[in-house]
């Protein structure tokens, strides 16, 4: 299916928007909102994380993904090739965080699938959901480009199309590349592509 787009635990974790407006398809961000971080959530690599980990990156990628849908495991080799391009690259950070809390997506699970997959990449759990919440993440996969001030450059879908052989417009990768030359993305936002998350509801 090929688409096109016309245009402790949580210490830390809200954005600061930059104006009234929410984006073009994120009900609640805009592009130009400050992401303030989040603390010691743990990874399938044994280690826990804060974004402060991830200061010196000039360009942060976090993609909310999780192991149950099918959207989101069809990506997993795009994220691991993206991770092999930009690893040796200090200024490009990738995380991926899973906020869904049903038994398929349970952190030992996620390390259960991260070991079987082989994933290069940061595999974080966020139990109390606030990072998706922060950044209005509604999907997965749902990718979000911050640069070097943790300012949303970029927000929406991985790339241009849901099947691998018939892509042919990285919006990632174009929007890291134009963070890093101290340029706007352009489209800097795209309608996410993916399963909804599983946000615990509110009684």
């Amino acid at each position: 299916m090929s688409i096109r787009f016309s245009l402790a635990l949580l210490l830390l974790c809200l954005v600061v928007p930059s104006s009234a407006e929410a984006g073009k398809f994120n009900p609640d961000r805009n592009i130009g909102d400050q992401f303030a971080g989040f603390e010691s959530l743990p990874a399938t690599d044994g280690k826990t994380y804060s974004s402060e980990d991830f200061k010196e990156a000039d360009a942060l990628v976090i993609v909310f993904t999780c192991n149950s849908c099918p959207y989101a495991v069809d990506y997993e080799e795009r994220l691991k090739a993206f991770e092999e391009k930009w690893s040796s690259n200090e200024r490009v950070q990738l995380v991926a965080i899973n906020c869904n809390l049903v038994p398929s997506d349970s952190f030992e699970k996620m390390k259960d699938r991260a070991g079987e997959q082989g994933f290069n990449f940061v595999y974080l759990f966020d139990e109390t959901q606030q990072t998706g919440k922060a950044l209005g993440a509604l999907r997965t996969p749902e990718c979000f480009v911050l640069d070097r001030d943790r300012k949303i450059a970029y927000m929406g879908a991985f790339d241009d199309s849901t099947n691998a052989a018939e892509v042919e417009t990285r919006y990632v990768d174009d929007a890291v590349e134009a963070v890093l030359q101290g340029k706007s993305p352009e489209p800097a936002e795209t309608p996410p592509i993916g399963c909804l998350i599983r946000y615990k509801r509110r009684r």
